[in-house]
């Protein structure tokens, strides 16, 4: 049995054994909270959290919340809408989202996914190999993302066979993989696994850190390996409400990913996910957050940040408002510390001009 390995056994994954950790938490009312989101929380992760809810924590361990908010969906994104196949979401023109793994090393409880990760039955083989079919017959297909659950999760070998199916394919240029593995298991990085998926180059990575005490000596080496193997690494964080709706915090985490390699890329709000919405944040604050990010530290560490619009509609930047008035003659823009300045043009343009009202 490999480290990694080890570590998932000998993790949290019943309301029992948390209880045995955190002797203070309710073990009647987790219960019913498991029934429905399983738990998952390996040794590794486990030994970040300092008490219950730090920001660790948080990710984690159950709340009452996620049996009592019915306020949100199932289906947030309208995946199953966009699947002409189980397990494959096709919504924009060139790419699609390939589920191929329904376990994760953590549960994160704040999941888009919480109606299928943990469910052995939300996937199969002949699901696999009739998403492959799909992506060999729409040759409009470039750029295919693996997801899950978390695809880092499944064997080298497992691995081997469904990337080495894709990169068969012509027309696929691209493969994807999303993981949270770096930030949360990160002894699964090992010299095998990397040396498995090089030989299907190019394959990028996104990955998912939440929170700078995910930044540890271990999380480097596996970046480390990974960066020197050849993987571009992209990071996805959720603003999550209490535990990094913090520009601050935020900064940290992504001037913390640069010094790993790792290219901030999208700040999620957070989905409108059933069992979730105690995560949630207004976009007040979200746009609070990117204002005091942009100009405050180094353009590479600000992501974008970005809906996923509810129903399928796809992701949608959002910004603060820097440009106030543009006509045929100059651009009025304000800057991260609320200074106006002027741009003249030198030809004639497109007027345009900001609502001058705010929804917020």
């Amino acid at each position: 049995m490999e480290e990694w390995q080890r570590l998932l056994v000998e993790g949290v994954n019943s309301v029992q054994k948390l209880k045995e950790r955190f002797p203070e938490i309710d073990e009647r009312k987790l219960q019913a909270i498991a029934r429905k989101y399983p738990i998952r929380i390996n040794h590794y992760y486990l030994g970040l959290i300092q008490e219950l809810g730090d920001p660790i924590a948080r990710q984690v361990i159950p709340e009452e919340e996620e049996i009592t908010d019915i306020s949100c969906f199932e289906d947030a994104l309208n995946e199953e809408g966009d699947s002409p196949v189980p397990g494959l979401t096709h919504r924009y023109p060139d790419r699609a989202l390939f589920y191929v793994n329904y376990q994760c090393a953590i549960y994160c409880r704040y999941c888009t996914r919480k109606r299928k990760v943990g469910d052995p039955a939300s996937i199969s083989r002949a699901n696999i190999q009739k998403g492959l079919d799909y992506i060999r017959s729409h040759t409009e297909l470039r750029d295919i993302v693996l997801s899950g659950g978390d695809p880092l999760l499944l064997k080298d070998e497992q691995l081997d066979e469904i990337v080495g199916a894709l990169r068969a394919i012509p027309h696929v240029e691209i493969i994807r993989i999303g993981t949270r593995i770096p930030s949360v298991l990160p002894q699964r990085v090992t010299q095998g696994l990397c040396d498995t998926l090089k030989k299907h180059h190019p394959i990028y990575l996104m990955v998912h850190f939440s929170h700078p005490r995910e930044l540890t000596a271990e999380s480097k080496r596996a970046c480390d390996l990974l960066a020197d193997n050849g993987f571009p690494m992209m990071n996805q964080t959720v603003l999550l409400r209490g535990i990094n709706d913090d520009p601050q915090v935020l900064k940290e985490l992504f001037v913390g990913l640069l010094r790993l390699r790792v290219k901030p890329y999208y700040l999620f709000q957070a989905d409108q996910v059933e069992g979730a919405g105690h995560f949630r944040t207004n976009l007040a604050k979200g746009l609070d957050v990117m204002k005091g990010l942009r100009g405050h530290t180094s353009g590479l560490a600000v992501p974008y940040y970005v809906i996923d619009a509810p129903g399928g509609g796809g992701k949608i930047p959002i910004l603060p408002e820097y440009l106030i008035k543009c006509d045929e003659k100059e651009a009025v823009m304000r800057n991260y510390e609320g200074k106006i300045y002027r741009y003249d043009f030198p030809t004639k343009e497109v007027a345009w001009e900001s609502s001058s009202r705010s929804p917020f």
